[in-house]
């Protein structure tokens, strides 16, 4: 599998969760946790904070920003095309020099911070299925694998 076909799929595996996810908060909306909604909405914000850096554009939204569960449907699939476009026009080698959310200045190459959109979304997918399970609602299994096997 070429680079750009691997992060073609895990793009397309991460909006497909982040989805799945936006939907059960909005079945199970009384009863989602706090820190669940916070890190749900943060994992949609950091990569949209993140493909603006790649593109040169200012932030147009706060790392922690709460947003509601229709807005992050929108931004969930913009953020998906977006990254499918930086794939498609931007040399994954290129150096993007970015100041993070405390001002400090940093360079990575796009595909390092590409790689770091789709880890940092299924890390905190994981800690959205312990906080959901601790509060007594079944997670669903983003487990990569299992999503190959549909």
């Amino acid at each position: 599998m070429e680079t750009n076909d691997f992060f073609e799929d895990a793009f397309e595996y991460t909006y497909h969760f982040n989805q799945k996810l936006i939907q059960l908060f909005e079945n199970e909306k009384e009863a989602i946790p706090e820190k669940s909604i916070q890190l749900l909405n943060h994992l949609i914000n950091a990569q949209q904070i993140w493909n603006e850096r790649i593109l040169g554009t200012k932030p147009s939204v706060a790392v922690w920003e709460i947003q509601t569960l229709e807005s992050l449907k929108k931004h969930n699939k913009t953020n998906y095309n977006q990254s499918l476009r930086i794939l498609k026009t931007i040399d994954l080698s290129q150096k993007i020099t970015y100041k993070n959310s405390t001002g400090n200045t940093f360079s990575n190459s796009v595909q390092e911070i590409l790689f770091h959109i789709i880890n940092h979304a299924t890390y905190h997918r994981a800690q959205i299925a312990t906080d959901l399970k601790a509060n007594g609602i079944a997670p669903i299994n983003t487990d990569y694998i299992f999503y190959k096997r549909k």
